[in-house]
């Protein structure tokens, strides 16, 4: 995969996104910056810049992806892919569904997906070194290009949806305690259950991750 770095950029995705639409890149190509000034996080907050914490975008041609991985599970593929990246280097991380990484009851980071001319980008924030209030950083102290290698290097296996999944059902439990957002609303996911394609199930409406 091509990998551009910066010194700092507003946002790797919002630059990627720009770059892939005016052609100017195209797929495999990851940006990563040292210092991002407007990261954009899920349901359109931002995401606050510490220096030297993970910020990456990275950007696919969608028909590289896995055959049995539909566009609406991509956050949930790609980010716990990356949680069981960490988990190799001894953290304790897990999957919040449908992409944001946590470490008991707070948050280390996440990640968010658009399509570009039938490109798949996925932005990637993770504390790894310091953390604003009300998040955490990292449990682990580890490089961040061996990471994003290693990272990389999981993702071009190409493991299958069904494998992906089967994992994360498993783990789904440690959701149960925490909440998420639909339509403005914010949903308790105590009683819900994931369905086959990654969507969740609560009382009955399936509801599935726009990120």
């Amino acid at each position: 995969m091509k990998t551009l770095y910066f010194n700092t950029l507003p946002s790797t995705q919002l630059y990627l996104k720009e770059q892939l639409k005016n052609q100017a890149l195209d797929t495999p190509v990851a940006v990563i910056t040292d210092m991002q000034t407007a990261g954009v996080g899920s349901r359109d907050n931002s995401w606050t810049s510490n220096a030297g914490n993970l910020f990456l975008s990275f950007a696919i041609d969608v028909d590289e992806l896995p055959y049995d991985l539909k566009l609406e599970s991509a956050s949930i593929y790609f980010s716990y892919i990356l949680k069981e990246t960490l988990n190799e280097f001894g953290s304790k991380v897990f999957l919040k569904w449908p992409n944001d990484l946590y470490i008991e009851d707070k948050k280390i980071g996440g990640m968010i997906t658009n399509i570009v001319n039938n490109k798949l980008i996925c932005g990637v924030g993770v504390n790894l070194i310091a953390a604003p209030k009300g998040f955490h950083s990292l449990d682990i102290t580890i490089n961040r290009e061996i990471l994003i290698k290693k990272y990389f290097v999981n993702i071009e296996k190409k493991v299958l949806w069904k494998q992906v999944f089967s994992k994360y059902k498993l783990e789904f439990e440690k959701n149960k305690e925490f909440f998420t957002h639909s339509d403005g609303k914010k949903i308790s996911l105590a009683s819900s259950s994931l369905e086959d394609d990654g969507c969740l199930n609560v009382n009955g409406e399936r509801i599935y991750s726009r990120r």
